[in-house]
């Protein structure tokens, strides 16, 4: 887990409450909050919008080769993470460095100034890398369980505790798939600060983590990155599908 010296969540979260107690779980949520939420709804728009401008009517042949909500996903992936970057690098700089930033504004200020502006977006493009399968698996695959799901039961309405169940298994999947990747990302957001080590590109650090920790390191802290995004991805596509049903029958 990057920024601990744990091998384990167990380990992590025994050095965490010892050295900073309860607070040190938290360190850098109020960033994650003020990012996840347009984040969020930039993402579920773009899907939303890409999708109804991919899928073809009944007269129209495809408009792409690939399924719609697997492109669509792609591109609602990009858009959000490029609108919301340097909310997740300081994110990151706060909870992994929390001897060199007081708060979100030290961090932010002490960056730019110290860094340049440039450095806000450190590792961009290994999250770009990383975010087009996740975010086009991720939809991709909460499409595909849904239909499922539909031919499965004979029904076409899907009740909450379903999309809340089709949501967290989409995210498990996604997870899985691209957790290497995120690996790398989290270790190039982390720059030279503390010491280590400066990677040339995501290549070079899914090299160099495989080199030091074999395959594994590729994959650690997969357990606690499920059990942190299958929830939340079912929430967040249980709210989309709640709130896209309110505003479609005030509209009628």
């Amino acid at each position: 887990m990057v920024g601990s010296n744990g091998d384990s969540m167990t380990e992590v979260f025994q050095t965490i409450m010892k050295t900073e107690g309860w607070t040190g779980l938290f360190r850098g949520n109020f960033v994650n909050v003020i990012r996840v939420a347009p984040s969020k709804a930039i993402e579920l728009f773009a899907f939303d919008t890409a999708k109804k401008f991919l899928t073809p009517k009944a007269d129209e042949s495809s408009k792409t080769p690939f399924p719609p909500s697997l492109v669509a996903g792609a591109l609602a992936g990009v858009s959000s993470t490029l609108c919301t970057y340097p909310l997740e690098l300081i994110k990151t700089r706060l909870t992994i460095e929390k001897d060199v930033y007081d708060n979100f504004l030290h961090c932010l200020v002490k960056i730019v100034r110290e860094e340049g502006p440039s450095e806000l977006y450190r590792g961009l493009t290994p999250s770009l890398i990383g975010v087009v399968p996740y975010a086009a698996t991720n939809y991709y695959a909460y499409d595909t369980l849904r239909k499922l799901y539909r031919k499965t039961f004979k029904q076409e309405e899907i009740s909450n505790i379903a999309t809340l169940l089709i949501g967290s298994a989409a995210g498990a999947i996604s997870s899985t798939a691209t957790f290497p990747l995120e690996v790398a990302r989290k270790q190039m957001q982390a720059g030279a600060v503390g010491g280590r080590q400066v990677y040339k590109n995501v290549f070079h650090a899914l090299y160099c983590i495989m080199e030091k920790e074999g395959i594994g390191g590729l994959y650690k802290g997969l357990g606690p990155s499920c059990i942190k995004l299958m929830p939340a991805a079912g929430i967040s596509f249980m709210c989309y599908e709640a709130c896209k049903k309110i505003l479609v029958e005030a509209e009628e």
